[in-house]
């Protein structure tokens, strides 16, 4: 038995938090409006439908200047088929945080008006200098922005050793060698160029839509290992990343089966997913087929989108979920604790709730505070040619569904406020608490249509806590530490949704509860360390300490 898992399995793991009523309801309030957020995604759409219009949208939220507040990053798009910034509306966009639910647009100032058609970007502290730095990938332009604490960026792509091989989705930060520096695992889709020009539709009628991921072909992913002197080494052929060619959409991490290593899901469009298990020997196996997570019981792949993987039953063990189109369902891969998973789309509800919707980010998070994960999506089709086709809206609303703490969930989108049933073509999202409240907002990307910002005023009767972590024999920001509060597991990531980050601390939900007797956070670094007495309805900074 692992050092962590021995460790876990001593764990009581008293019902502290078992919901013993419906779940509470959630709401929201768009108030982008007022909040300053201004931001419109701009990804340029042709007449030749090019496949990377419709792929655009991600969003990174963190505190980029360490005042507390958490900022919003947004990746914009560009000139087709220039694929360059030629007009200040494809900037991508940087908001402060100015408390209160004000942001001001910092973009120039912070020097991330970026350049290229970006699509995703991944928020941590690669350098361990307290500061969050940012990963922005695109279309064969990726950048990698080092904070330099003053309120600006410096590109350092050239000088640290990233590439722009590939057409980038998205990233994750993680250290998979628990040598205390993050790595950085990057999300390749397909080969394209703006010479592609395959008519796909209806040809009779002149009707274009975008072209099914078959005609093009996949791509390997990237790993970067982090030297600790700024630079990068690409070990994607040495740690066995590079042998599995696949059309990534999204990445996320965990420890699934608790062996003190992360491990990585990647989402495939249309192809098995990758599970790349952590062998802690500088090396990974793709497991995904063996494990359960490839692909759902009816054996088809599917449009996997944006992914998360956190303990969704309270179990200890990370689950796996993401977003598909309508007539897929979203699926929840339940981690057996053994090292497989089995597909609980329709024993969780899952299935029939989101059959009909087509979703593209998505995120397990505690929105009503009852001590359940539940999950948020952003939804949309992808071809806005679709109601020509088939009986299926091309622009959604978004979706809420609620943990009913008994392994199912039920849809309390309807219930979410007047507003957020209206429709667009969503695409990445992030998810932080922007107001201090401890309840969790949401920040959206629209193709086309300004930005959303969904204020969480849900009923604030239950009690929350967040955990903001500093690692000092781990990495500072502590990626990849466990928190077990009573029953509940979570560990500290910012690789969640669809070409998207969300990075502010750990944040639990604690129901009813008043005090917490104890909190354990199990380090990357193998450190254990356990807080007595914590009051809740806060947000607590834990640094690491020796064992």
């Amino acid at each position: 038995m692992t050092r962590h898992a021995a460790a876990l399995c001593a764990i009581s793991i008293s019902a502290l938090f078992a919901q013993t009523a419906p779940p509470a309801p959630v709401k929201f309030r768009n108030v982008a409006v007022s909040a300053g957020i201004d931001f419109v995604l701009e990804n340029h759409p042709t007449p030749k439908k090019h496949l990377i219009e419709t792929m655009a949208g991600g969003v990174a939220v963190f505190d980029y200047d360490g005042d507390g507040l958490t900022d919003i990053f947004f990746t914009n798009g560009a000139s087709i088929p220039s694929l360059e910034k030629d007009s200040p509306k494809y900037r991508n966009r940087l908001y402060r945080n100015l408390g209160n639910m004000k942001f001001k647009d910092v973009t120039d100032q912070a020097g991330l008006a970026g350049a290229g058609y970006s699509i995703g970007a991944a928020a941590a502290d690669y350098d361990n200098d307290g500061h969050t730095d940012l990963f922005v990938g695109g279309v064969r332009r990726h950048f990698l922005y080092h904070n330099r604490g003053d309120g600006t960026f410096e590109d350092v792509t050239r000088k640290a050793g990233i590439k722009s091989e590939w057409w980038s989705e998205g990233a994750a930060w993680f250290d998979y060698d628990n040598d205390g520096k993050l790595d950085l695992f990057v999300v390749n889709y397909l080969q394209w160029t703006a010479s592609f020009d395959l008519f796909c539709g209806d040809p009779a009628s002149n009707v274009r839509a975008y072209c099914h991921p078959r005609f093009f072909e996949g791509t390997p992913n990237t790993l970067y290992r982090n030297r600790g002197d700024g630079t990068f080494e690409d070990v994607s052929q040495k740690s066995g990343i590079a042998a599995h060619i696949g059309k990534g959409m999204s990445a996320s991490i965990a420890d699934y089966g608790r062996d003190g290593f992360m491990d990585v899901f990647v989402t495939n469009d249309k192809i098995p997913n990758f599970l790349f298990h952590n062998k802690g020997d500088g090396t990974f196996e793709e497991v995904a087929l063996l494990a359960g997570g490839a692909l759902s019981d009816n054996g088809a792949p599917v449009s996997a989108m944006g992914t998360d993987f956190r303990d969704y039953d309270n179990d200890g063990f990370p689950d796996i979920t993401y977003a598909a189109l309508a007539g897929e369902v979203f699926p929840i891969f339940q981690n057996r604790g053994n090292g497989t998973f089995r597909d609980a789309s329709f024993a969780s509800r899952m299935g029939p709730l989101s059959h009909n919707r087509s979703g593209w980010s998505i995120g397990l998070v505690d929105l009503n505070n009852d001590g359940w994960k539940d999950i948020f999506t952003t939804n949309s089709h992808v071809n806005d040619t679709v109601e020509m086709f088939e009986a299926t809206p091309y622009k959604l609303p978004n979706s809420v569904f609620l943990n009913r703490g008994d392994g199912t969930f039920s849809d309390g989108s309807r219930d979410a406020g007047p507003d957020f049933q209206v429709a667009a073509a969503h695409r990445g999202c992030g998810f932080a608490d922007f107001n201090n409240d401890g309840r969790i907002d949401v920040v959206v990307a629209p193709l086309q249509e300004p930005a959303e910002l969904w204020e969480n005023v849900s009923p604030a009767d239950n009690s929350w806590l967040i955990l903001k972590l500093t690692g000092t024999k781990s990495n500072r920001d502590g990626i990849g530490a466990v928190v077990r509060i009573g029953k509940q597991f979570n560990h500290m990531t910012s690789a969640v949704g669809y070409v998207s980050s969300s990075h502010f601390g750990v944040h639990f939900g604690t129901g009813q509860t008043k005090h917490i007797d104890e909190i354990e956070v199990i380090w990357p670094s193998g450190i254990h360390q356990t807080l007595k007495d914590v009051a809740v309805n806060q947000v607590l900074k834990v640094v690491e300490r020796d064992r």
